[in-house]
């Protein structure tokens, strides 16, 4: 009796993490891609910034922080999304250096995320 009820709680268990697993890897997988797109929008605004074009740099900055928000949270994430921020709000009243220069901050927390 002993072990039938041992071997049913080994395939409860092997079942369990079966199913469980690869949910949460793919939540893992999911929060990168969020934190990849983050990255890749954020090096598009610090391009046109650069260019000076404050209002295609907001369009990327606000679409980069979407993506970091929805990222698995770390502190160069939280750092990411801070320099996002004020890029977007900088980019807003038309200081396109300023805002280049926080979102070249968010690319460098950002390209730390692992």
């Amino acid at each position: 009796m002993k072990m039938r009820i041992h071997r049913a709680a080994m395939v409860v268990a092997a079942v369990a993490a079966l199913v469980v697993f690869p949910l949460f890897s793919g939540l893992a997988l999911a929060a990168d891609k969020h934190a990849a797109e983050a990255l890749e929008h954020a090096k598009e605004a610090v391009a046109h910034g650069k260019q000076g074009h404050a209002d295609v740099l907001v369009h990327h900055a606000e679409v980069a922080l979407k993506h970091a928000e929805e990222a698995a949270k770390n502190p160069h994430v939280d750092e990411g999304i801070k320099h996002l921020k004020e890029a977007v709000e900088h980019g807003k009243a038309g200081h396109a250096d300023v805002a280049t220069h926080h979102a070249e901050g968010a690319v460098t927390h950002l390209s730390e995320v692992k």
